[in-house]
């Protein structure tokens, strides 16, 4: 497995080995021995999978309790995924890690605990699987506004996003709850 570091330290891309041929292709998105080996020593709890149409944009969500780190993939279609920096003494408070996933370039996002995390959806649907390190918690949920100036993601938007009610409600980033 191929580690990229990220300009924010701790949020990794990874790139598996893929074996392909006529057939079609395998590969080994998670094996615990393995991320022990590049330093990812983690237990995951829950397996999450959405699907989503065009300009769908989910996030940016958190939780302040049950605090989730997340390994993030793409099985169809692509999807520009975000992670932002909220842990309080972090030189990169309130910064933020983009990276474009797909079923074509099969790289997985991991995004540690004490990151707010968001996707939007560049293809005409996404099916996005990923694991989490702790529980869906709905009473801890919090979600930073996916447009806050602060924050000025360069999310590669065609037209205005879809969004659930929870999204447009979202906290601004001098509003939300930052982790110690």
């Amino acid at each position: 497995m191929q580690v990229t570091e990220t300009a924010i330290p701790g949020v990794l891309l990874l790139t598996p080995r893929v074996f392909e041929d006529e057939r079609g292709f395998f590969l080994e998105s998670y094996n615990r021995r393995r991320f022990e080996e590049i330093g990812l020593d983690m237990t995951f709890v829950q397996d999450n999978h959405s699907k989503s149409v065009r300009n769908v944009l989910r996030g940016l969500h958190y939780q302040t309790r049950q605090i989730q780190g997340k390994l993030v993939r793409v099985i169809a279609g692509e999807i520009f995924d975000v992670a932002v920096d909220l842990r309080r003494d972090s030189p990169t408070l309130g910064k933020w890690v983009g990276a474009t996933l797909s079923s074509a370039n099969r790289q997985i996002l991991w995004v540690p605990p004490g990151f707010a995390h968001g996707f939007l959806t560049l293809t005409d649907s996404a099916e996005v699987f990923y694991k989490t390190t702790d529980y869906y918690a709905p009473a801890h949920e919090r979600c930073v506004r996916w447009d806050d100036p602060q924050l000025a993601i360069r999310w590669p938007l065609r037209g205005e996003p879809l969004l659930s009610p929870k999204d447009i409600e979202g906290a601004a980033l001098s509003e939300a709850e930052l982790f110690s």
